[in-house]
């Protein structure tokens, strides 16, 4: 017994040493772990960045999309390859997406200190285009390197995404600078109740535009803004040069050969000419007043828009038209309807733009500024018809000065809420383009039948058919109805569809040839034109 127990101690004593020799290899004092903590300041989501006083958030949402009997995802099958209804219009239009914002906030003594960045990651299928050999390719709708390669060339490969950065801005005692909504539009942006991206009738911007604003805080729910914003590309709907000398009412006919004619002398009806931009000069100048409190909203937006353009010809030497500032005014009115549902929501607007048409027709929407549409015909000698709307800001030609172009518009919505699972929203836009009389005779020449951008295009050599009106002036009317399901939080399934109506003012035939889309050099009915799409979409959000 007294050797097991000596065994036993000497045992212990030697697992003591091996001990008393492994702590000593360790650090006396371990350092102090940074953990993630969460941020109460701002809302659900916000988490301290370890070792600093700021808070962040990181959210997005991912979304497919598949729309039927168009050509782009969902702004609208009003020109192309869509307008076409033929072969090629694709039966569908399909959109994988994911989106990442990042949203950091911190508090300091002269307010809170705001970044916040927004980008998407598309892959969307593209269509096929002629290139009158009978063949085609293939054109993805995002930029790609291998945009021009046949058939399928660029299915897989990275470059045929696209990334979008919509959102990058600072917000800081009061002001906003850099790519943000436009303080111009509603809150609900393009979408008073619905999916859809092309409804005329309003600002837009959903994806952002640059901007440097300042947002005064008056108490009561009331704001007011002011500041500017870039108009290139999201506020620029086109400065027309017809390329060509016209007629003043009034004063005879004179020649209207010009640069806007396509190769073969042909005027292209629809085209207007080029639009003629020059370099940057002033940017748009905005102004909002905001009512926002339990009843709902009020907006007030204003707009200043410089139309500044280049030159009559393609030198210095040929001169140039002076500025045009154009403006836009409109009202948005929300509001809450607790005795239909809780939740429900009306939402309307109303806009005026004078040489300013992106204030009405807004960037999503401008395939409904450009609209070429074609359809049946009953008109004998015709081919088919066609449906032409074209609302750029300005349209000039040499030796004239720009003139505006003025539209009217509105869009709307009402939302209701069937339970916590489903609601349903009815929609409409409408806008209407309105050309001067100096701008209409530029265009179609005296009585709309000489002269002008269009002659030879117009009831063209053995239609047998009258021009009644030439009439760039057009309306454009929208219709659509939406469900959504969200049978779990944060995870919703709709349905969307939109019908739209061109009410176009040329009357008799023209001649309208597109080889890209399949359209020969035959005679086509003007005529108003209908069309309707549907956008199936499941987007979860987190």
């Amino acid at each position: 017994m007294k050797m097991v127990k000596s065994l036993i101690l000497g045992s212990a004593a030697g697992l003591l040493a091996m001990s008393g020799a492994q702590a000593a290899d360790l650090p006396v004092k371990a350092k102090a772990v940074e953990y993630v903590k969460i941020c109460s300041l701002y809302g659900a989501g916000f988490w301290y960045i370890p070792g600093t006083d700021t808070c962040i958030k990181l959210s997005g949402y991912l979304r497919v999309d598949v729309v039927v009997n168009t050509n782009s995802d969902d702004t609208g099958n009003t020109s192309g390859a869509g307008g076409a209804k033929n072969r090629f219009t694709n039966g569908y239009t399909w959109r994988s997406r994911e989106d990442l914002a990042i949203d950091t906030r911190t508090a300091t003594e002269y307010g809170v200190v705001r970044t916040f960045f927004d980008a998407t990651f598309s892959w969307t299928t593209g269509t096929y285009a002629g290139n009158g050999t009978g063949a085609t390719v293939y054109e993805p709708i995002g930029p790609s390197p291998f945009s021009s390669a046949p058939n399928n060339a660029n299915a897989g490969a990275v470059a045929g995404g696209t990334v979008g950065v919509y959102y990058a801005f600072i917000q800081f005692a009061g002001f906003t600078m850099g790519k943000a909504i436009s303080p111009f539009s509603a809150p609900w942006t393009n979408y008073p109740g619905n999916n859809f991206d092309g409804l005329v009738g309003g600002g837009g911007t959903v994806t952002g535009v640059n901007q440097f604003i300042y947002t005064a805080q008056f108490g009561n729910g009331v704001s007011g803004t002011i500041g500017v914003q870039d108009q290139v590309a999201y506020y620029q709907a086109g400065v027309q040069n017809l390329g060509a000398t016209a007629v003043v009412p009034g004063t005879g006919v004179i020649s209207a050969t010009g640069a806007a004619s396509v190769p073969g002398g042909t005027a292209a009806l629809g085209a207007f000419g080029g639009s003629d931009y020059a370099g940057t000069i002033a940017p748009d100048i905005i102004g909002v007043l905001k009512v926002d409190q339990a009843w709902g909203l009020f907006q007030a937006s204003v707009a200043a828009h410089d139309n500044h353009v280049a030159y009559y010809g393609a030198t210095e030497v040929t001169g140039h038209p002076g500025d045009r500032w154009g403006w836009a005014g409109q009202l948005a009115l929300s509001l809450k309807t607790p005795m239909t549902g809780a939740g429900d929501v009306i939402n309307v607007q109303g806009v005026y733009t004078d040489g300013a048409t992106r204030y009405n027709i807004q960037d999503l929407a401008g395939s409904a500024g450009a609209n070429t549409i074609y359809g049946g015909t009953g008109l004998a000698g015709a081919y088919q018809s066609v449906g032409f709307g074209i609302a750029p800001d300005t349209v000039f030609a040499t030796g004239f000065q720009q003139q505006l172009v003025q539209t009217w518009g509105m869009r709307g919505g009402f939302t209701h809420n069937w339970d916590p699972y489903w609601n349903s929203s009815i929609y409409g836009a409408w806008a209407s383009v309105h050309y001067n009389g100096t701008a209409k005779t530029l265009i179609c020449g005296v009585g709309g039948l000489v002269g002008g951008s269009f002659r030879g295009t117009l009831n063209p050599a053995g239609s047998g058919t009258a021009v009644t009106s030439c009439d760039p002036d057009y309306n454009i009317a929208q219709l659509g109805f939406i469900t959504r399901w969200t049978p779990v939080k944060n995870l919703t399934f709709s349905g969307d569809v939109t019908f739209t109506h061109l009410d176009q003012k040329m009357a008799g035939t023209a001649l309208a040839p597109s080889a890209t889309i399949g359209k020969p050099a035959l005679i086509y009915e003007l005529k108003d034109q209908n069309t309707v799409l549907l956008l199936l979409r499941a987007q979860r959000n987190w």
